[in-house]
């Protein structure tokens, strides 16, 4: 899979490390770079685009909002001097964020995170993009990116989607076998969280669409990983 991607930044001499970082990798092919957001918007939404490369901070735009203005959204990997936006980033699914000066190796790093996240969503089969589960005598399809988090409740699991949450004879263990262990993880015996939803998170909890969920004892490994995952 050789994957087309843009840049916007504002500085000329980062999308020039961007070229020659994506000019080292066989699969990428780097379209565009662009300074003006409003060309590089217009572009992205006329092509077909896998990954951008987009800084933060710049003059006439945050980055954010430029990316939630998008119709068309390709993947998204955050390029910035400003750490403090991290949070925001993630929360918004982005695949990774480089924090300038980044290195070749963890550019690379990124890229291989975006590669893989591209061709999960690729994969056509019902199984790694949708579960089905039962709901009032009938199978309802969950896209897995429309879950908020997945609680116990008794005998029953209640799977929180907007706009109502869908309540299903099941256990736990049963549901996470279903889900692709890249994507989801159990934190605690009564909860299951996607990982790219998480806004924030501490050693004993973490916080999904504004709500506290705690971390286990038994699943407490999870705060490493998640430091692995969000490591700059």
């Amino acid at each position: 899979m050789r994957l087309t991607c843009v840049a916007l930044d504002d500085e000329p001499l980062a999308l020039q490390i961007i070229a020659q970082y994506c000019g080292s990798i066989d699969f990428i092919n780097l379209q565009k770079v662009f300074t003006n957001p409003d060309e590089a918007k217009i572009y992205i939404e006329q092509n077909q685009v896998d990954i951008l490369f987009l800084d933060i901070q710049m003059p006439d735009i945050n980055g954010i909002q430029f990316y939630k203005s998008l119709s068309e959204k390709p993947v998204v990997i955050f390029t910035t001097a400003f750490k403090d936006y991290a949070a925001e980033g993630f929360n918004i699914d982005a695949v990774d964020y480089l924090l300038k000066p980044y290195s070749n190796e963890r550019f690379l790093k990124a890229i291989q995170k975006a590669k893989e996240y591209i061709e999960f969503l690729s994969d056509q089969d019902l199984q790694h993009n949708s579960i089905f589960v039962k709901c009032n005598n009938e199978m309802v399809k969950i896209n897995l990116k429309n879950i908020e988090y997945i609680e116990a409740l008794d005998d029953y699991i209640k799977i929180y989607i907007k706009p109502y949450p869908v309540l299903t004879l099941m256990t736990l263990k049963g549901v996470m076998e279903k889900l692709p262990a890249q994507l989801f993880a159990r934190v605690h015996r009564s909860y299951i969280v996607p990982l790219n939803r998480i806004e924030k998170f501490s050693r004993n909890k973490i916080q999904i669409a504004g709500k506290e969920i705690p971390i286990g004892s038994s699943y407490a490994d999870i705060y490493e990983k998640l430091l692995e995952i969000n490591k700059h």
